[in-house]
């Protein structure tokens, strides 16, 4: 044992100064002793006790630090034993221990690889299934970090499944391929495990197999979780997508389905599981994801631990080594050959014999007695661990609750420490609050001072609105002023003139009144100087008015100019839109031309459009009409069989002429559609022109077979069919030549097919045989019930051949015990061989039904296929009656009352009863199907053991009959002459006797030829061969029914005494 006597430096800085610091350091203490005594080198699984102890461990310190700490310092590299216990301990770790275990795996991952990459270079074989559980770890800890909602134990309930599949298909998908590959490293660790066990001894109650079968109980309880969630979710793949794209994940899951099986059943066979873990049974096949009701069938398989199982429990032995002495051996190997083959020489046993089977009647007695006492002491012993037991729980609850407790104080400082966090972050928002206030006014301050600037803006802008038609104003009353100041220059000007004109007057009227009026002139003249100053100071207010007419007339000046600037301007606008008018007009006349020349270049297509079209309506009637003249060839070279005197050879079965004229019955529909689409668009003439090649191949079909059939029918039904024929070709012939008319061929009826079709269906099914029918609906029972009486009569046949045997050991001895057992061994294989050829040839006919039926019932397919479920039955029967033969002929040889030769008969018959049923089964099976195989597969063999049972037969006669010696030393040379004639007599006699036995047994042939002809003859008592099985092919024409290998008669007429005779075998 690897003890840890220094605790790691690690561990002891985490060690908080506190009064838990005792506590502490107690389980430290404990955990150390659990891992040194799970994780040792010795050969022997790991106890309970010590992995309970470390996972209990792991969740009162909510992670797996304190066993990471330890079991890092463990020498691995040393001991593979010690790395296989690392790795089943770190298993049930990860599974039942604290959650947190996961992501402190996750850090050690290198750790893992690194042990598993070393045992995995090394021969070894502890090291190679090191190798394999740590690939097997590495992806368990990968698929529950990647996917949290499975928990390390992987028990989850439906409704977490589905939420964590989601609904995306790629998802789904990936979800499920990620599964298939942790179920393929967990059975790759259980293959590992049963390669290296010894099966020849009970390896499960040594300690070395319990070292290695131990981890499987993990493996066990993975697998079956695995199990029920990659069902789930491939009936979810199958809702979301196709069959075939899913083809792989059914074959994945298919294998790994029989390889969880057999590792469950072989873990079921072991003793060591069978007291600690209750493992699940699988249905005997893996779901059907293609039918999605088989949902409901699916059982969750459920894996039971026991509540306690037991420790230290020493392994029991197997071999009561205190039961006799050596010397004793010899007598019971002789007591157990006289048990199995009898006493020899039939003598009855004496004395002695009967006292030591008494006493071995009372040794196993007291032996019982003994192992109930133990088994009570043993559930004693049991109920006082319980207790024990209870007590711990109880302890370790204390344990929790007080864990809790602090687990409780921690979280209320926790929350303590949260609400300080949480006041700091609501003062830090206050203040974050504040400034955000101060910003919006600040900000709000700037709007109002930009509000104010806009308000400036604007006010300017209205005075300068407002200057701007002061202005206009003031032009408008300078104008004005200027034009009253030349009114007043005028009125001066005026006034001048009529002063002038009156002093002038007055001078001259007072001329000689000057002197008076020189005193009136020097008041004039004060009068006039007056005046002139008035008028100075009106010229110097005209010449201000001047110089502000000036400036006005610069102003209007420099508005002129900017009013010429604006015309300048308007003028070069007004010449760019007349350069844009002159482009745009250039461009108008050009797109009319080029649309123009694409007219006319999409007249000219259109023209050659009509033309390719016309051209194309051409072919495709010329294919049309090509189509139809060799349909027509085909049909007349029908039509001239039914005169061809050669033709009156051939002969056709009503069975085969009805399948051929109701496939050429749903064609005409066909037929009728396709012409209706060609009428509609002439264009493609494809589906017409293969409706036309289907339907005059299976019409020529019908009417060669029509006058085959009639050949072997009666007179006036022979008639009627030829007629019904001859009617059925003229109007083919008549629909063909319309067809081949553009004229005549939207008149052409392709419905007016029906009728003599239909006639030739009708008198197809009145030549069918009336005696031997059976309803339809009772074909299906009839196949089970036919199948379940063979396997029924082989069953009783192999019983009754194994009381044969133990009847012939008790009643033979010598030469004839070892003849009898050696033909009844080869009996038994025999019907073991057919037994198994029944079922593999039943699952082979469910298969069939299953991809044949369809939406139709298994009673609508057998009664669809009556032909072929008739072959099964008869098959069916013709296996049972020779197993039951066989068994009599057996029987009757044993007890030295039948021949040999009867068995020889009997396993020849069997062989060609198999042969039949195979040929039966094999007509409609998939060539790739597994089931087809298997059963060709059983066929050679029950052919192998038939031929045992001829060699077996054929040896014991050897052995068995006496053999003469021939001595003639005492004859004379007349008795010589004379025995030797008598010898010849008897050659000759027994010749003639061979001849006529090969005469009835022909005759007895054809007898049962005619009565198994019944079934399938058109007529009462006239024989009819099989007809070949319908084509699917619609590109050639299907062969004609095939002529009889006998020479003709000379009157050309046959008759039952030429033997030709129908096979056994039906139409299927």
């Amino acid at each position: 044992m690897n003890s840890i006597k220094n605790v790691p430096a690690r561990v002891l800085s985490r060690r908080p100064g506190h009064s838990l610091e005792a506590e502490r350091e107690q389980f430290d203490k404990t955990q150390a002793i659990s891992i040194s005594k799970a994780i040792n080198s010795q050969e022997a699984p790991v106890k309970e006790k010590h992995a309970r102890r470390i996972i209990l461990g792991t969740h009162h310190e909510k992670g797996a630090f304190t066993f990471w700490s330890y079991a890092i310092g463990l020498p691995l590299p040393s001991s593979s034993i010690l790395s296989w216990k690392f790795c089943h301990v770190l298993h049930k770790v990860l599974r039942d221990g604290h959650p947190n275990v996961l992501h402190d795996c996750q850090r050690y991952r290198s750790n893992i690889r690194e042990i598993g990459d070393l045992w995995g270079h090394l021969r070894d074989q502890y090291g190679h299934l090191v190798n394999v559980y740590t690939k097997l770890l590495l992806t368990k800890i990968s698929f529950h970090l990647k996917h949290p909602q499975f928990p390390a134990g992987l028990e989850v309930t439906d409704e977490v499944l589905e939420k964590a599949a989601g609904t995306d298909v790629n998802n789904i998908f990936q979800l499920t391929v990620e599964m298939f590959d942790y179920m393929d490293c967990e059975l790759k660790l259980s293959e590992s495990v049963f390669r290296q066990l010894n099966t020849a001894i009970a390896v499960s109650q040594m300690s070395s197999g319990q070292c290695r079968l131990a981890p499987l109980i993990q493996v066990i309880q993975d697998c079956s979780h695995l199990y029920h969630y990659t069902v789930k979710l491939m009936f979810k793949l199958h809702e979301c997508l196709p069959a075939d794209t899913l083809q792989g994940h059914r074959d994945r899951f298919h294998e790994q389905f029989h390889s969880l099986k057999n590792f469950f059943r072989r873990a079921s066979d072991m003793l060591y599981f069978k007291r600690l873990i209750q493992i699940p049974r699988l249905p005997e096949g893996p779901p059907n994801f293609l039918r999605a009701s088989a949902l409901a069938e699916h059982i969750k398989p459920v894996v039971v631990i026991p509540e306690e199982a037991p420790e230290d429990e020493e392994p029991e032995n197997l071999i009561e080594i205190s039961s006799g002495p050596p010397a004793g051996e010899p007598v019971v190997v002789a007591d157990l050959f006289d048990q199995t083959f009898g006493p020899p020489n039939g003598s009855v046993k004496d004395d002695r014999d009967l006292q030591i089977e008494n006493l071995k009647r009372e040794v196993e007695s007291l032996r019982a007695e003994l192992e109930k006492i133990k088994m009570e002491a043993q559930r004693y012993v049991s109920q006082l661990k319980g207790q024990v037991n209870a007590l711990e729980a109880e302890l370790e609850e204390q344990r929790k609750q007080k864990q809790k407790a602090l687990v409780d104080n921690e979280q209320l400082r926790h929350e303590l420490a949260q609400l300080k966090a949480m006041q700091l972050e609501g003062a830090r928002n206050q203040g974050l609050r504040e400034e955000a206030e101060r910003k919006a006014s600040a900000t709000e301050a700037r709007y109002s001072k930009l509000k104010e600037k806009h308000n400036e803006l604007i006010n300017t802008h209205a005075e300068l609105l407002r200057k701007n038609a002061d202005t206009a104003k003031q032009l408008t009353v300078t104008q004005q002023s200027q034009e009253e100041v030349a009114r007043v220059k005028e009125q001066l000007a005026f006034q001048m003139e009529q002063v002038r004109r009156e002093s002038e007057m007055k001078m001259e009227e007072q001329s000689d009144q000057l002197e008076k009026l020189k005193m009136e002139l020097a008041a004039r003249a004060g009068e006039l100087a007056h005046a002139q100053e008035a008028l100075s100071r009106t010229e110097q207010s005209g010449s201000e008015l001047s110089s502000r007419l000036d400036t006005l007339s610069a102003e209007k000046d420099a508005l002129s100019g900017a009013v010429r600037q604006r015309e300048a301007e308007l003028l070069a606008a007004q010449s760019l839109v007349r350069e844009k008018e002159e482009a745009l007009s250039q461009e108008q006349q050009r797109s009319s031309q080029e649309k123009g020349e694409l007219q006319g270049r999409l007249a000219e297509k259109e023209a050659q459009e009509q033309g390719l079209r016309q051209k194309l309506l051409d072919e495709q009637f010329e294919v049309v009409r090509s189509a139809a003249a060799e349909a027509e060839a085909i049909l007349q070279d029908a039509v001239s069989k039914l005169d061809d005197p050669l033709h009156l050879r051939c002969t056709s079965s009503p069975d085969y002429l009805v399948s051929r004229a109701q496939a050429a019955l749903d064609t005409v529909s066909a037929l009728e559609k396709s012409h209706t689409q060609y009428l509609t668009s002439s264009e493609d003439a494809s589906a017409l022109v293969a409706a036309l090649s289907r339907f005059s191949h299976l019409a020529a079909d019908t009417i060669v077979n029509g006058g085959a059939t009639s050949h072997l029918a009666p007179t006036d039904p022979a008639d009627r069919l030829i007629d019904t024929c001859r009617e059925c070709g003229a109007r083919a012939l008549e629909l063909m030549g319309h067809l081949q008319d553009r004229t005549v061929l939207p008149r052409a009826q392709p419905s007016l097919m029906r009728a003599p079709l239909q006639g030739i269906l009708q008198l197809g099914q009145d030549l069918k045989p009336k005696s031997l029918d059976v309803r339809q609906e009772e074909l299906g029972a009839m196949v089970d019930k036919e199948m379940a009486a063979t396997s029924a009569a082989i069953e009783d046949a192999v019983r009754r051949i194994e009381d044969m045997m133990n009847q012939a050991r008790h009643e033979s001895s010598g030469v004839k015990l070892e003849v009898n057992e050696r033909i009844l061994n080869s009996c038994t294989d025999l019907m073991k061989a057919i037994r198994l050829l029944v079922m593999t040839s039943t699952s082979l006919q469910k298969e069939i039904v299953e991809s044949g039926r369809g939406a139709a019932t298994q009673q609508e397919f057998y009664a669809k296929n009556s032909r072929w479920t008739e072959g099964l039955i008869s098959a069916s029967k013709a296996v049972g009656w020779g197993a039951t033969q066989l068994v009599e002929s057996a029987d009757k040889v044993v007890l030295h009352m039948g021949k040999y030769e009867e068995l020889i008969v009997c396993s020849h018959e069997i062989a060609a009863s198999t042969a039949q049923l195979v040929a039966a089964s094999k007509v409609k099976a998939d060539k790739h199907s597994p089931h087809l195989s298997r059963l060709q597969e059983c066929s050679r063999t029950v052919n192998e053991r038939a031929a045992n049972v001829v060699a077996s037969t054929k040896s014991g006669q050897e052995q068995i009959e006496d053999r003469d010696t021939m001595d003639f030393s005492g004859l004379s040379l007349i008795k010589l002459k004379k025995q030797e004639m008598e010898t010849q007599v008897r050659v000759l006699e027994l010749e003639k006797t061979l001849e006529a036995e090969r005469v009835r047994l022909g005759e007895l042939r054809k007898q049962h030829y005619v009565l198994a002809g019944v079934m399938g003859s058109p007529g009462e008592g006239e024989p009819s061969r099989p007809s070949p099985a319908p084509r699917s092919s619609a590109a050639k024409k299907p062969p004609l029914a095939q002529k009889p290998s006998i020479a003709p008669r000379p009157d050309n007429q046959l008759n039952k005494k030429d033997g030709v005779y129908p096979a056994q075998l039906v139409n299927y």
